[in-house]
């Protein structure tokens, strides 16, 4: 393992982040404030609790995990992809450096940048509610995971997209979607039984529901089958990116 490898790819990306913290860190931050204040104080109003959880605690671990997500993929993505567009993703791939390496490197870097930005907003959130941890190990397990899983989604987009416009398709178009229909600001056991059914259907879900009980003890779905998707959405990326490096997918043309 070329250590020395990592870190210069490593430390090069986390450089960028210092280079553009305002959109890199906090203009995430404050969109989510914004998210945590808007829904807090006008649904909040309204709904006062949710499975015995105040409101405004509830939807802390969802807008954490939104961001996760978003951050994790849009980091990773560009950080991949702008090397390509400009050309000096071939230096990279003609230099004594392993693929494995190279994931680390810039999938780690993605992973860091959008973990600084859930920390902060967690911190954020702690100001306005009460904020209990009743698993601290287990919201790091899910944390972490959430992370890293969607860095390397990220780094498969940012490989697969042609231009930005098709950078930001799947973060836009898709996954945010899906956040907000995973129970980032309800439980899916307040809808009808038919629809918590479909919504079952979405992977966020299981994130979002693992994550929110490793805060109260409390989930939609069994927090091992949160685990179990989580890891299964983990290995797939990594198979499709050992398929890519393998064939060369966009990278060597």
């Amino acid at each position: 393992m070329n250590v020395r490898a990592i870190l210069a790819i490593y430390q090069f990306e986390m450089a960028r982040t210092a280079r553009t913290i305002f959109q890199s860190i906090i203009s995430p931050v404050i969109s989510t404030s914004l998210y945590f204040i808007v829904f807090g104080a006008a649904i909040g109003s309204r709904i006062t609790e949710v499975e015995g959880v105040s409101y405004g605690a509830f939807i802390v671990p969802g807008l954490t995990m939104l961001s996760l997500l978003t951050q994790s993929i849009s980091n990773a993505a560009f950080g991949i992809y702008f090397p390509r567009f400009v050309g000096t993703i071939f230096e990279v791939l003609s230099a004594p450096v392993s693929y494995l390496e190279i994931v680390i490197g810039y999938v780690g870097a993605a992973a860091t940048k959008s973990m600084m930005v859930g920390v902060i907003i967690l911190l954020t959130a702690g100001l306005f509610v009460d904020l209990e941890i009743r698993h601290p190990v287990w919201m790091a397990v899910f944390f972490v995971l959430t992370a890293v899983t969607f860095a390397l989604l990220g780094f498969i987009i940012g490989i697969w997209a042609k231009n930005f416009e098709q950078l930001q398709f799947v973060p836009l178009l898709i996954v945010t979607p899906l956040a907000f229909l995973g129970g980032s600001f309800y439980s899916i056991r307040m809808l009808p039984e038919f629809w918590q059914t479909v919504t079952l259907l979405n992977p966020v879900v299981y994130l979002i529901s693992g994550f929110r009980w490793s805060f109260y003890g409390q989930a939609d779905v069994d927090v091992g089958l949160s685990l179990a998707m989580t890891l299964f959405f983990l290995f797939l990326c990594l198979a499709i990116i050992w398929r890519i490096f393998k064939t060369g997918y966009r990278l060597k043309t």
